[in-house]
C-alpha cells in the first residue's frame, strides 16, 4: 500500500473524532428522549472532553513506546464499540458511561494520528503532511453537523454515534500493514505514576473550570487539588528515569509559547461554536439549512487553510506562521464582534472565514513547532501535548466566555434594553473579548520572543 494510501486511511481514521461536532445538533432530541432538564446536557460533552483530555499525554507516551500504529487501530476498534454503547443506550447513565469510554477511544486515536502520519513520509516533509492531517480533522467539523442534520429527523439521536462505526472498522480493516517500530534490546519504562499524576492535574483543573460559575466553592477545592497534583508531577518529571514529558522543552520560551498560544487562540475560536448558533436563529433568522452553511464557515476555512500552511511552512518559520494565524483568528473574531441586527450573509460567511483561516494556519504551525522541537521518539507525546492544551483553551471558553456572555446580557436586561439588543450587547461583548484573547497573545509572543528564534528538534 502506498504512502498516500495509508495516509488518506489514517485521515478516515481520525475523521471520527471530529465528526463529534454533529452532536450539538442533536442536543433537543437527545434531552427530549432522556426527559432531562436542559443543563444536564453539558455532562454529555463535559464527561467525554474530560476523559481524552485528560488521557492525552500518558496514551501518547504508550503509542511511543509499544507503537503508533497499534495504540490507533485499537483506538479505532475500542471507538467503533463506545459508539455502538452511545446509541444503544437505554439511559442517561449508560450514556454517560459510554461518553467516557468513547473518550477513551478518542485519546487513543488523536494521540497518535499526528506521529502515524508523518512516520510515514521523511522529516523533510513532516510540515506538508501536518496540514493535510490538520485538514482530516478540520473536515469532521465541517462534515458532522451537516450530515446528520439531513439524518437526525429520520433516524432520531442514536445516528449521531453510530453513522461513525462503519468509518471507524472500514479504516481499522484496511489499515493492516502500517508502520511497525523497531525490535528493541529493552523496552523503555512507561512512567504509571506520572501518567496517574496528571491525568488526575487535568481532570481537576477542567472540572474546576467547569465549576467556577456554579459552585465557586467546590471550583477552589478542585483548583487547589489541581495545583497540587501539578506539583507532584513536576517533582516526578524531575526524578523519573524516563518521564512521561521531558521538562526541559519547557526552557525554549517559543516552545513555551507555542502550547500557551494554542490554548489561547483555541479559546478565542470556540467562542463561534458557543454563540454563532443562537445569533443565526434569534438575530438574523436564517432557514435551518442557510444557517448550517454559515456555522460551518470557520471549519471550512481552516480546512482550506491546512494544506496552505504546510507548504507556506516551507518559506516561513512557524513562530511567523503561528503570529499570522493568531492575528488573522482576532480579526475575524473582531469582525464577528460588529455584527448588527442586519448584516447580509456574504459578511457573515466572510467573517467566520478570516477566523477559520487564521486557526488553521495557527494549528499547523504549532503541531510543526512543537514536534519539531522534540526527539522522533517523543512524537506521540508532542502531538499529544498540541491536542491536550487546544482542549484546554475549549473547556475554558465553555464556562468562562459563557459566563462573560450571561452577566453581560444580564447587565443590558437591567439597564433597560430590549431582549435582542441585551442578546447584541452580550454577543459584541463576548466576541471583543475573544479577540482581545487572540491579539494579547500576538502581542505577548513578539515582545518574549525575539524574532527569528526557533526551536530546535534535538537529535533522535
Amino acid at each position: 500500500m502506498r504512502p498516500g494510501t495509508k495516509l488518506a486511511l489514517i485521515g478516515l481514521g481520525t475523521l471520527a473524532v471530529p465528526l463529534d461536532t454533529a452532536l450539538n445538533i442533536a442536543f433537543p432530541a437527545i434531552t427530549a428522549h432522556f426527559g432531562l432538564p436542559l443543563p444536564m446536557i453539558q455532562w454529555v460533552i463535559i464527561c467525554y472532553v474530560l476523559t481524552h483530555g485528560s488521557l492525552m499525554l500518558a496514551m501518547g507516551r504508550i503509542g511511543d513506546i509499544v507503537g503508533h500504529a497499534l495504540v490507533f487501530r485499537i483506538g479505532l476498534a475500542w471507538s467503533a464499540l463506545a459508539y455502538l454503547g452511545c446509541s444503544l443506550a437505554p439511559t442517561y447513565e449508560w450514556l454517560m458511561a459510554a461518553r467516557v469510554a468513547q473518550g477513551v477511544g478518542a485519546a487513543l486515536v488523536i494521540s497518535c494520528g499526528p506521529a502515524l502520519a508523518t512516520s510515514l513520509y521523511p522529516e523533510s516533509q513532516r510540515a506538508r503532511i501536518l496540514g493535510w492531517y490538520a485538514l482530516c480533522f478540520a473536515a469532521g467539523s465541517v462534515i458532522g453537523p451537516s450530515f446528520v442534520g439531513l439524518l437526525l429527523d429520520r433516524f432520531g439521536w442514536p445516528v449521531v454515534f453510530w453513522f461513525r462505526i462503519p468509518v471507524a472498522l472500514l479504516a481499522l480493516l484496511l489499515l493492516r500493514d502500517l508502520p511497525a517500530p523497531p525490535r528493541k534490546a529493552g523496552r523503555e519504562p512507561f512512567d504509571a505514576l506520572g501518567a496517574v499524576l496528571i491525568t488526575g492535574t487535568l481532570v481537576a483543573l477542567l472540572l474546576a473550570i467547569n465549576r467556577a460559575g456554579a459552585a465557586p466553592v467546590a471550583a477552589a477545592g478542585l483548583l487547589a487539588l489541581a495545583v497540587l497534583g501539578f506539583a507532584l508531577f513536576l517533582r516526578r518529571a524531575r526524578t523519573a528515569p524516563r518521564p512521561l514529558i521531558a521538562l526541559h522543552h519547557f526552557r525554549s520560551r517559543e516552545f513555551s509559547l507555542a502550547n500557551l498560544g494554542n490554548a489561547l487562540v483555541n479559546l478565542a475560536g470556540f467562542s463561534v461554536l458557543l454563540f454563532v448558533a443562537y445569533y443565526l436563529a434569534r438575530v438574523a433568522a436564517l432557514p435551518t439549512g442557510v444557517a448550517g452553511f454559515v456555522l460551518a464557515c470557520q471549519p471550512l476555512g481552516a480546512m482550506l487553510a491546512s494544506p496552505l500552511a504546510g507548504r507556506l511552512l516551507g518559506r516561513f518559520s512557524a513562530r511567523t506562521i503561528t503570529l499570522v494565524g493568531s492575528g488573522l483568528v482576532a480579526l475575524g473574531l473582531f469582525l464577528v464582534s460588529r455584527w448588527g441586527a442586519a448584516e447580509p450573509v456574504w459578511w457573515l460567511v466572510l467573517s467566520l472565514l478570516v477566523s477559520g483561516t487564521g486557526m488553521g494556519l495557527q494549528t499547523v504551525a504549532v503541531t510543526d513547532l512543537v514536534t519539531g522541537a522534540m526527539p522522533k521518539a517523543d512524537r506521540g507525546v508532542a502531538g499529544s501535548l498540541v491536542m491536550m492544551t487546544r482542549t484546554v483553551g475549549l473547556v475554558i471558553a465553555a464556562s468562562l466566555l459563557t459566563l462573560l456572555f450571561a452577566t453581560l446580557e444580564r447587565g443590558a436586561l437591567a439597564s433597560g434594553a430590549a431582549a435582542e439588543q441585551a442578546f447584541l450587547a452580550a454577543f459584541s461583548g463576548a466576541f471583543a473579548a475573544a479577540a482581545a484573547v487572540a491579539a494579547g497573545f500576538v502581542v505577548i509572543s513578539l515582545a518574549l520572543t525575539p524574532s527569528g528564534s526557533s526551536p530546535r528538534a534535538p537529535p533522535g
